[in-house]
């Protein structure tokens, strides 16, 4: 360790592990609350499937656009100055959204917010991983900020299904924007200060590829997570119009979108631990093949038993991202996590955003329930990049 590197302290990375999840369960509990608020747009403004996907996807188009110039201009600004106003600006589309008259004001709202939402993944990534520099729970800690943002998506969801049983939904969105302001603020009273940067090559020696290059295992990453989050996203989006057709009403979809987001959540947490156990190769095999038949078993049970097996879906559904983003950090050294990162994210929330209006676009033709089958077998696609993915790996550790 060169004499200028001072290793974090423990309650700088505490600080930072709280900070970064505290971000992640704020701004995927607003980005997951748009799946609740689809279907009462669909029937309030007369939308398409295709319409009702391109709404989702105009919000992770902007979020997964902006990743690497978030990640560039947070090395001017400063990853806490450029999370903070992120939260901010993400919290202000929703407060905007609250005031639209028409679909054209909410989509433009949904730019707004996406544009905030686009710092948050790449910055606190980094500031987590950064911060647990050498640390033996680094892998663990990525996993822990993962499951914030189940939390964000199993609360806010779940807290808007039950207040739209009392109030419209612009009142409720008007709530959830104050709610984010909040976060914003305890961020910046909470984010810790940069611990120095170390030198990429003699904390990780066999991470020698230029700046800006990642090599071939990176890429296998980056297009495996681009499957998966397509994959989920096309999911998610249509899940509450398969379970509307299956009976559901507005307080049921809140609750089934929360228990999948509970079963997410420990889904990250497990695949962690899995991952770091049996390694990624194993775990993404196991998590992409279950996600691939709960699917289907859905689409063909009744209402009462799809309900059921949510929480087990979502385990699978979203457990394979922790594996996914706690191997960002194995692939490339420090200094170029920030853009490795940034780069990650731009490609699965790219895919996230093509696939609603994708799918929605085929749902019109075909119906939902064929369109999900198709999302079900893409899934499968990963299984052979997690092998390049797990040679990389190999390569390095040798």
């Amino acid at each position: 360790m060169t004499d200028d590197s001072v290793a974090p302290t423990s309650s700088s990375r505490r600080r930072a592990l709280l900070s970064a999840s505290l971000a992640h369960a704020a701004h995927d509990g607003m980005t997951d609350l748009i799946y609740v608020l689809l279907p009462i747009w669909q029937s309030q403004f007369g939308l398409s499937f295709a319409l009702a996907g391109l709404a989702r996807g105009l919000y992770s188009a902007a979020m997964a656009g902006l990743q690497v110039p978030a990640s560039r201009l947070a090395l001017r600004l400063g990853r806490k100055t450029l999370l903070v106003a992120g939260t901010v600006l993400a919290a202000l589309g929703y407060l905007l959204a609250g005031q639209a008259g028409g679909f054209v004001g909410v989509c433009l709202a949904l730019l707004i917010s996406g544009c905030g939402a686009s710092t948050q993944h790449p910055l606190a990534s980094s500031l987590v991983a950064d911060n647990h520099e050498g640390s033996t729970g680094a892998r663990q800690a990525l996993a822990t900020y993962n499951f914030a943002g189940d939390l964000g998506k199993m609360l806010v969801p779940a807290l808007v299904g039950l207040l739209l049983a009392w109030m419209n939904w612009q009142h409720c969105v008007t709530l959830i924007a104050g709610l984010g302001l909040l976060v914003a603020l305890t961020l910046f009273l909470l984010i810790p200060a940069a611990p120095p940067r170390a030198s990429d090559t003699e904390r990780h020696p066999h991470h020698t590829e230029p700046s800006g290059k990642f090599g071939s295992g990176f890429n296998a990453l980056l297009a495996t997570g681009f499957i998966d989050s397509a994959t989920r996203m096309g999911f998610l989006t249509f899940l509450p119009f398969i379970l509307r057709d299956k009976g559901a009403g507005t307080a049921s979809i809140g609750l089934a979108l929360s228990l999948l987001f509970v079963g997410g959540a420990f889904g990250k947490l497990a695949c962690g631990y899995l991952g770091s156990r049996y390694g990624m190769l194993k775990t993404v095999w196991l998590s992409e093949s279950g996600t691939a038949m709960i699917i289907v078993a859905i689409l063909a049970l009744p209402l009462t038993a799809a309900l059921a097996i949510l929480p087990l879906l979502g385990i699978f559904l979203n457990g394979t991202s922790s594996v996914l983003y706690g191997t960002v950090p194995e692939l490339v050294g420090r200094g170029q996590r920030d853009a490795a990162f940034a780069r990650f994210y731009t490609g699965t929330i790219g895919g996230g955003a093509l696939a609603p209006f994708a799918f929605g676009a085929l749902g019109d033709v075909t119906g939902i329930p064929l369109a999900m089958t198709l999302v079900a077998g893409m899934v499968l696609l990963t299984l052979p990049l997690a092998l390049r993915v797990n040679s990389a790996l190999k390569s390095i550790s040798e």
